[in-house]
């Protein structure tokens, strides 16, 4: 029986797709693509075996397992993950709060209260919020739908740049992740995959279509995400989910494979 995967359907999961594809494993799997808070809930029913998930979702997991030294990171300004505004940030009184991924949005929450020490209201965003953005009216936006707001705006607060000035460290927004230990040579292989991927993103880009004119998205891939779960963020994510309410520790099941 195939594992049933959930991953998250942005551009910046695509080289890991590819490895998936590249390297034959795919053939094994019951791949599906949705956005990170259904990613979450997917595995947290069972309906998923894992999957790639937002960080923050990893203490809503019975038993979280870290399969793989791959993620989806970033080591200062990650270009997709922002708070867009026509005014100053110590000037915004509301912000809307992006309903796609619970990892940005409690990130936004931490930077607010600890790094720029603001306190505006905090919106839940609804479909078509980012047309509210004007005045003192702010919107936390990710994914690919920020890449058409780069530029548009006067001021943009890249929340990766942000936390490795608040922290001295790098950021995960999202890992893979099962709820229970899976068979030591699926890691293996799947790490495999993810490395193939990573090492083929020059091919990939000759047969991804330019979806967003004017974003550099070959430079998004090689420099602003950050694929590799290094120490440096893992100690990263141990920090930020320290900072969570619930902040379940994971378990790092790939950290001998990452180590050989």
């Amino acid at each position: 029986m195939k594992l049933k995967v959930t991953a998250v359907s942005y551009l910046n999961t695509k080289p890991l797709l590819y490895g998936l594809v590249k390297s034959g494993l795919a053939e094994e799997l019951d791949l599906h693509l949705d956005i990170p808070s259904v990613c979450a809930s997917k595995l947290a029913s069972g309906e998923a075996d894992f999957g790639l998930i937002p960080v923050a979702a990893i203490p809503e997991m019975a038993t979280p397992h870290i399969i793989s030294d791959y993620c989806i990171g970033t080591v200062g300004e990650v270009k997709t993950v922002c708070i867009f505004s026509e005014a100053p940030l110590g000037e915004v009184t509301e912000l809307y709060l992006d309903f796609h991924s619970r990892t940005s949005v409690e990130l936004a929450k931490i930077l607010l209260e600890k790094h720029w020490r603001h306190s505006p209201t905090l919106l839940p965003a609804t479909p078509g919020f980012e047309d509210k953005i004007g005045g003192n009216t702010a919107a936390l936006i990710i994914g690919d739908r920020a890449m058409d707001h780069l530029g548009k705006h006067r001021f943009t607060y890249d929340l990766g740049e942000a936390w490795l000035a608040h922290t001295g460290l790098p950021f995960v927004f999202a890992a893979w992740v099962s709820n229970r230990p899976l068979p030591p040579d699926f890691i293996a292989r799947f790490n495999e995959a993810m490395k193939i991927g990573i090492e083929s993103i020059p091919q990939l880009m000759l047969i991804l279509p330019q979806q967003h004119p004017g974003f550099d998205l070959e430079k998004y891939f090689t420099e602003n995400i950050s694929y590799q779960l290094d120490n440096a963020k893992r100690k990263a994510m141990r920090l930020f989910l320290q900072q969570l309410p619930d902040g379940k520790m994971p378990i790092f099941e790939s950290e001998t494979v990452m180590q050989r």
